[in-house]
Order: structure tokens, then sequence, then C-alpha cells
């Protein structure tokens, strides 16, 4: 779960609601003073938000690319089922078509970007139809399922989630966090957002994340342009696993340094930057 450093957007963004074909997601919507260049689709993480990539929306609007991060389905602050099935890859995947959608660029792409489970559900969409696409930008998230450590650590969260109520199992990951963590970013907010995730959601995607099948050569198969950024640590994917799914893809490659799974919010000024060198390189 990355940990934003603020839950408020900057002056260039407006929180507002995507209206699509299959229903309404939140989202923050950041847009460049001058006509965009180009516009940005941000998918969050586990157990993550559309606040994950506040740090990173005003420099990616003052390089004149319109950003909009999104609550996924049962995320925070969009709605969603208690039933699992309703968030299979499938049906994640084809809400991003339709987000893609109802952002009304006539005939513009998306530069379309996943974080960690983010990632595997925006190239689950991307070669369900490329069309919609302009690139696709995988952010520490990896060609098949998460280490067998983090395999354990969702089975015992998934477990929990089935039979213990949302507060309680949010104690008990403060419980286990390392002091310094649980000290310094145990705040409210991200209480509060763990709170509103469907326990449905995270233990349906929590199970993707522990049994994901590697499908690169069938993102390769799309033919867009790829580019492979992560942190220079990854306890989920090890960076030397990022390094060569980022060739087999024929990929760019970007270690943002000083940075862990979650480049977003550990550097998001080197971090944007370098979305925004891929994305001018097109």
């Amino acid at each position: 779960m990355s940990r934003p450093p603020t839950f408020a957007p900057p002056p260039c963004t407006r929180a507002r609601v995507l209206h699509t074909s299959r229903g309404d997601f939140a989202v923050l919507d950041a847009s460049p003073s001058t006509a965009p260049r180009g516009t940005a689709l941000l998918l969050p993480g586990f157990g993550g938000s559309k606040e994950d990539f506040i740090a990173m929306l005003e420099p990616l609007a003052a390089a004149g690319y319109r950003a909009v991060a999104v609550d996924g389905r049962g995320q925070y602050e969009t709605d969603g089922t208690d039933r699992q099935e309703t968030y299979a890859q499938g049906e994640l995947a084809r809400d991003v078509l339709a987000q893609t959608a109802a952002l009304e660029l006539g005939d513009g792409a998306v530069q379309l970007l996943g974080h960690s489970l983010g990632g595997l559900i925006a190239r689950a969409a991307a070669i369900l139809d490329p069309a919609p696409f302009r690139s696709l930008t995988l952010m520490s998230s990896g060609p098949a399922e998460v280490v067998e450590g983090q395999q354990i650590r969702l089975k015992i969260l998934c477990d929990a989630l089935a039979t213990m109520s949302m507060d309680r199992v949010w104690k008990a990951m403060r419980a286990f966090d390392p002091p310094v963590e649980a000290e310094t970013d145990g705040g409210e907010d991200l209480r509060r957002r763990w709170m509103r995730h469907r326990p449905a959601q995270l233990i349906a995607t929590g199970r993707q994340l522990a049994t994901e099948p590697d499908r690169v050569a069938e993102v390769a198969a799309t033919g867009l342009p790829v580019h492979v950024i992560s942190g220079e640590r990854d306890d989920a994917w090890p960076v030397p696993r990022l390094d060569g799914m980022a060739d087999r893809l024929g990929a760019r490659r970007t270690r943002i340094g000083g940075a862990e799974h979650s480049p977003n919010t550990d550097r998001p000024e080197p971090t944007a930057a370098a979305l925004v060198s891929f994305w001018d390189s097109l």
C-alpha cells in the first residue's frame, strides 16, 4: 500500500466523478494551464487509491500533460459490491476501457499507467483492446505473481478479511508495521481510506497478485510502446525480474534512485520527469 504524503490535491486538480458506461468512478483530474499535449490515466495499486499519485499531478500538468488518477471499482471513493466475482481481472480491465472512453479525447489516445496491482489491470486492459492507448507504463509491476513472501502475507490478509472487520484488520496491520512507520504515517487519512475499501475487492485482487500468470508475450503482441519503471529495490517483484521483463518487451527501463516499491510517493519529482521523457519520446 502506498503512503501518499498528503491527501490534498494541488490547485491544478479537480476532484470529480467520471461517468462511464460501467458506472461512476472517483477521479483526480489534473490539467495543464494550456491545451494538453496528452492525457494519462493512472491506476493505483493494492489497498491504494488515486491519492497515491497526488505528488506527481502538478509536475505532470506543468509538463503539459493532463493526468487522471482513478479509484477503481471498490477502492476508496468508488463504490463496489460485496461479490468477489465483480472484481475479476477481466471486469476491472473492462472498467479501464470504459474510463478511457469517458475521457472524451476525440482522436487522442491515452498514456496508460498502472502501479503494482494497477499494472496487472492496465496490461489486461491493453491486451483486451490496445486501440485506445498510446503507451503502457508498468510501475513496480512484474511479469507474473509476486514473490513467495508476499504471497504468504496476502493469504494471511485475505483470510483475516474473510472473518474480521476492516477496523480489526487495520489495527492488526499497524501493530506489525515497523516502529518508525507506525509512528510517522499512521494518520487518519490512511485509516479512512482503508475503511472505505470493499473487503471483497481486497480479497479478490489480493488473490490475483498471488496467482497472476506470466502475460509478457501477450503485452508484447499489443505492439504498444512500454515503459517499465521502478525503484532501486522492490519487495513485491525483485528488480532483476523487472529488468528481465523489460528486456523481453523491448521496453524503456527506468530505475528511480532512492525509491522502493512506490516511486510515485517515494520520489515523485524524478518519477514524473521519467514519465514525461517517455511520453515526449513518442
